[in-house]
């Protein structure tokens, strides 16, 4: 069964646009390398913090990657250009979380808040920091405020966190209901339907979760976690019939993936 996954939005410079490499706005580069006409070595407030931008987005792109030594390189030297920007506080914040310094990873989240305390991304990161430090009510109510935000292009995402989080305290109908929030906000969230579904087979609804993710693959595109929670409820509902389906499906669709290794094995192994 799949852990609990929270979903981590991008910051504004950030993680989610980083991919293989770091990549940067080359007008902000040039920017930041040449001095103002007139005062050489003298970089007024504006370059400063264009500066700084450039090196929180590489620093991001080297988190992402886990170099975490160079992320910090790039961090400080964000900070030593600008160090009042809210997205410094919420880069080193998610750098602070992956050293394992959770004083230090709160400090940051609270002062990337108190500068901007209504930015919906660093809301929803604050609050898997909160989740997964057994503060559900406090990550939870962040969760919240991010998901009702009208900014927030992805509200479902919050409330799908919300449910992971309550699910994780065991507190299963407030989780339920979370999840119920999410799809509403949007049916197509593969998420929520994975995780509204696992809470159901934790809880021998099986029925009602083998529905929810039949509806879902009638008009949605399949992934390999719902495929293989399919198979599983199948099984437990001793529907060989369907058990074949769901594998077959996994098989064709996604041969390659985690999953479908994970069902393999439990078909050689059954028990």
């Amino acid at each position: 069964m799949k852990h609990a996954i929270f979903v981590i939005a991008a910051l504004s410079l950030s993680l989610g646009a980083c991919h293989s490499k770091p990549t940067v706005n080359p007008n902000l580069t040039q920017s930041s390398q040449r001095p103002a006409p007139g005062t050489p070595g003298n970089p007024t407030n504006t370059q400063r913090a264009a500066a700084a931008r450039v090196n929180i987005q590489l620093g991001l792109g080297y988190l992402q990657e886990g170099n975490l030594q160079y992320a910090k390189e790039k961090l400080d030297k964000a900070r030593s250009e600008d160090p009042d920007l809210p997205e410094l506080h919420g880069a080193m914040a998610l750098l602070d979380q992956r050293l394992g310094r959770d004083k230090e990873a709160d400090k940051e989240f609270r002062d990337a808040l108190k500068a901007n305390p209504n930015d919906p991304s660093m809301l929803n990161n604050y609050a898997v920091f909160l989740c997964s430090h057994g503060k559900p009510d406090d990550g939870v109510r962040n969760f919240e405020r991010a998901a009702t935000n009208p900014l927030y292009s992805t509200p479902w995402a919050a409330y799908t966190n919300a449910g992971v989080c309550l699910h994780a305290a065991h507190r299963d109908d407030e989780a339920a209901a979370r999840f119920d929030r999410a799809l509403r906000s949007n049916p197509a969230y593969s998420e929520a339907v994975f995780q509204a579904s696992s809470l159901d087979l934790s809880l021998q609804k099986l029925a009602d979760a083998r529905l929810r993710i039949d509806l879902f693959l009638l008009s949605n595109p399949s992934t390999p976690d719902l495929l293989l929670l399919a198979w599983q409820i199948a099984d437990a509902q001793h529907d060989q019939a369907a058990q074949l389906r769901y594998a077959a499906r996994l098989g064709r669709e996604f041969p390659n993936s985690d999953q479908a290794r994970a069902l393999a094995n439990a078909r050689a192994h059954p028990g």
